[in-house]
């Protein structure tokens, strides 16, 4: 199955194996929509991933997919990446690594970049009330405020850290969480041809993914809570049930 979706700024096209949809996708989809009709309030779904993992444009295809499934509830897809703190406050602020001081801006999108108690009051109004929700623009590379009004029933967000097991992320308010697991080998791979797409040499494209990506998904996928829904994601780029 193939969609043309907007992801992040972008059209994107969103391929997805006969085989995917049927056995992955449509009972995600029909177990989100079963918690969502079975409580009073606005569902939240934390879909989290390390980089490069397609999550953005997953959770792109599962609204689209549940708009077109008459039976489920409206799914609203929204990033995480719109809480990240200001641009201007990454650029004027420091954080330590390996007992070094170092800008923010080099390691902008781990943890420490993200305003968290941010998310997680936006969060608990988002059970009970419309919201606005903060986007990312990646071509201003920066926070965009009130980019989303959150109106359905249930709320699919996604990001690398929504299930870091951490202070201040530990315990953010969700219903149910997908994790997708993939080879860091295969991210690594998928990160650099990444790099080098937007330009970069691949020896700037590897330093890139030593201090940055690659510390992101290690991390990602190393302190995480449980998800009630693991996937895993082949060396093909396919999205299979995680085997236990």
């Amino acid at each position: 199955m193939r969609m043309t979706l907007p992801v992040n700024g972008f059209d994107v096209e969103a391929r997805y194996d006969n085989a995917t949809v049927e056995t992955v996708l449509l009972p995600l989809l029909a177990e989100i929509g079963a918690r969502a009709r079975a409580v009073p309030e606005r569902l939240i779904v934390f879909l989290a991933a390390p980089p490069a993992t397609g999550k953005s444009t997953l959770a792109a295809f599962l609204e689209r997919l549940a708009a077109q499934t008459p039976e489920l509830p409206r799914i609203q897809a929204v990033p995480m990446d719109g809480f990240h703190f200001h641009q201007d406050y990454i650029l004027s602020h420091t954080v330590t690594r390996g007992g070094e001081i170092i800008p923010m801006k080099r390691v902008k999108g781990a943890p420490d970049t993200f305003d968290v108690e941010k998310l997680r009051r936006t969060l608990l109004r988002a059970r009970h009330e419309d919201v606005l929700w903060p986007g990312y623009d990646r071509r201003l590379h920066d926070v965009v405020e009130d980019a989303t009004a959150v109106t359905a029933p249930a709320l699919l967000v996604e990001g690398n850290w929504l299930l870091y097991d951490a202070p201040g992320w530990r315990g953010l308010p969700h219903d149910f969480s997908i994790f997708i697991e993939a080879r860091e080998a295969l991210l690594r791979e998928r990160l650099i041809a990444r790099k080098m797409r937007g330009g970069l040499s691949r020896e700037e494209a590897l330093a890139f993914y030593r201090e940055t990506d690659g510390p992101n998904v290690c991390l990602c996928m190393e302190r995480r809570l449980p998800a009630d829904a693991a996937l895993e994601m082949t060396a093909e780029g396919v999205l299979r049930p995680k085997k236990q």
